[in-house]
C-alpha cells in the first residue's frame, strides 16, 4: 500500500471535521477530536490547517459543494421543469439520508454565522451567502429560472433540513415543493 499523499490526508481531515462539527458545533468540537476521528497527530493538523477556524470553513464548504453537485448532476440527465425538480428533490433525499452530516454542517455554518455577525466577524457570514447563491444557480437554471419555483423549492428544502435537524421524520422522495 502506497504512502498518502498530503492531499489525500487533508481531505480525509475535512471529512472527519464534518463529522465532528456537524454533531458538536464550532466551540464543541476540539482539533484533538477531529485529529482522532482522521487518524492523525493533533499536530499534523496544523500543517493542513492554519487553524480550528480554517478547518471549520474546509468542512462547510466541502458540505455545501456536495449538496451544490447532487443537485447539478440530477439536473443534468432531467428535461427541464417538473422533471429536474423531482430529479433534485430525489436527489437530495439520497444525499441527507446517506450522509445526514452533509446537512448537519451546514446547519452548524448557518447557526455559527448567526452568533459570528452578532460579534461583527463576517468571513463564515460571506461563506454562507456565496455557498448559498452557487446553489440558488444551480437549482434556478434548471427549473427555467423560475424565482417562485426556484424559491418553493429551496424553502421546501429547508423545511426538510430543519425537520431532519430536529429528529422529525419527513419522506421526501416524492416531495414537491
Amino acid at each position: 500500500m502506497g504512502k498518502i499523499s498530503a492531499q489525500e490526508r487533508r481531505q480525509s481531515v475535512i471529512r472527519a471535521a464534518i463529522a465532528e462539527f456537524a454533531l458538536r458545533g464550532y466551540y464543541g468540537t476540539s482539533t484533538e477530536s477531529i485529529a482522532k476521528h482522521a487518524g492523525v497527530a493533533q499536530p499534523y493538523l496544523f500543517r493542513l490547517f492554519p487553524g480550528k477556524r480554517a478547518i471549520f470553513v474546509a468542512a462547510l464548504t466541502r458540505s455545501m459543494e456536495d449538496t451544490r453537485l447532487a443537485f447539478e448532476r440530477a439536473a443534468e440527465g432531467a428535461e427541464g421543469g417538473e422533471q429536474a425538480l423531482q430529479a433534485m428533490a430525489n436527489a437530495y433525499a439520497r444525499l441527507i439520508s446517506a450522509h445526514p452530516e452533509t446537512l448537519l454542517m451546514q446547519m452548524q455554518g448557518y447557526a455559527l454565522v448567526a452568533a459570528a455577525e452578532v460579534r461583527g466577524d463576517d468571513q463564515i457570514g460571506e461563506l454562507v451567502r456565496a455557498g448559498w447563491m452557487r446553489l440558488w444557480e444551480t437549482v434556478h437554471l434548471p427549473l427555467g429560472a423560475d424565482t417562485e419555483e426556484t424559491a418553493a423549492f429551496l424553502a421546501h428544502g429547508m423545511l426538510i433540513n430543519t425537520l431532519t435537524a430536529i429528529g422529525l421524520p419527513f419522506h421526501c422522495r416524492e416531495a414537491k415543493p
